[in-house]
């Protein structure tokens, strides 16, 4: 199940589950779930801003906490049986058709019978729904070929383009499987030319091949997992260090961080390892005056060449003009 799936499932198990168990420690609701405590507490935070249209007191769901212990307080009409409106159902019918046809679901049958009983329920009302089309990003071109190797257990000889390099890399690969996490789609595979798993984001698959070549991934050819992260650095990769203000606080929202910590004035010093220190010098350009690069050394050295060279561009000539 894809990271995304992952979460939707668990945190529509979450409430209920707390429902029946106030005061429950937040390291047992963990435990019981299967991640971490610092993970929980951000889907507690993320169903904390769920709830029934109009957002004001008693719309949406509500958590006590007490010491390490969480209770729920407001469901937000959780408990009660749900009526959905004709625009509700028509867009859980699209949403239900479009993850049936997502490649490598595990649960096709649960998702069907899900489907089925939203139609009957819905009746004529979710007959407009057949006539809208849902396509995820890449999928059109790439994911029928991507699909076709999957089925047929052929290799893939893929044209990839790496942003972090600016350029465009040709690799077979042996596929393993589909993801889609957070709106892309994303295909796991044995990469031949690294020699390691790797995922390939295939709106960035610039052309596909179908190769005769049987895909045999070897035994160290393990699937990810996506439930915490989609991408883990490997503890050999250069570990960067920034002092952010406030402004780009957000880095740590978005990257998976070693270390994250929290300064006077509301701005964060962060730890992150990274493959590429070109992509580092590029986030850290993108931040301007909102950052600070306290290591590598050779991060900082880049960053100020490439400053330097950025301003050449604005000499007394350019000035002038």
């Amino acid at each position: 199940m894809s990271g995304t799936s992952a979460q939707l499932s668990r945190l529509l198990t979450l409430l209920p589950w707390l429902l029946a168990r106030p005061g429950t420690r937040i390291a047992d609701v963990a435990a019981e779930f299967g991640v971490t405590e610092a993970r929980l507490r951000r889907e507690l935070d993320l169903l904390w801003v769920c709830g029934l249209p109009g957002h004001g007191p008693g719309d949406l769901i509500d958590f006590s906490f007490e010491g390490d212990t969480v209770t729920v307080i407001e469901t937000a009409g959780v408990e009660r049986p749900l009526r959905l409106t004709v625009d509700e159902a028509l867009a859980l019918v699209v949403a239900l058709r479009a993850l049936a046809e997502t490649p490598g679901l595990r649960d096709r049958d649960a998702v069907d019978r899900a489907l089925a009983k939203v139609e009957r329920a819905a009746g004529e009302a979710a007959a407009p729904a057949g006539r809208v089309e849902v396509a995820l990003e890449g999928e059109e071109r790439v994911l029928p070929v991507v699909q076709a190797a999957l089925d047929a257990g052929r290799q893939l000889h893929l044209s990839y383009y790496v942003p972090a390099r600016d350029e465009t890399t040709d690799r077979d690969v042996d596929p393993m499987r589909v993801l889609v996490v957070e709106g892309r789609t994303y295909l796991e595979a044995w990469c031949r030319r690294t020699e390691g798993v790797r995922l390939f984001r295939l709106d960035r698959v610039e052309d596909v091949r179908l190769l005769d070549t049987p895909a045999q991934p070897p035994p160290e050819a393990q699937p990810r997992d996506v439930s915490q992260s989609l991408f883990v650095p490997s503890p050999d990769a250069t570990l960067v260090t920034l002092a952010l203000r406030p402004a780009a606080a957000w880095v740590a929202e978005y990257h998976p961080c070693e270390s994250v910590q929290e300064s006077s004035d509301g701005g964060l010093t962060v730890r992150l390892r990274v493959a590429d220190l070109a992509w580092a010098r590029r986030l850290v350009l993108r931040l301007g005056p909102h950052v600070q690069v306290l290591g590598p050394p050779e991060l900082a050295s880049e960053v100020r060449a490439e400053a330097a060279l950025a301003l050449s561009a604005y000499g007394p000539e350019s000035r002038s003009e």
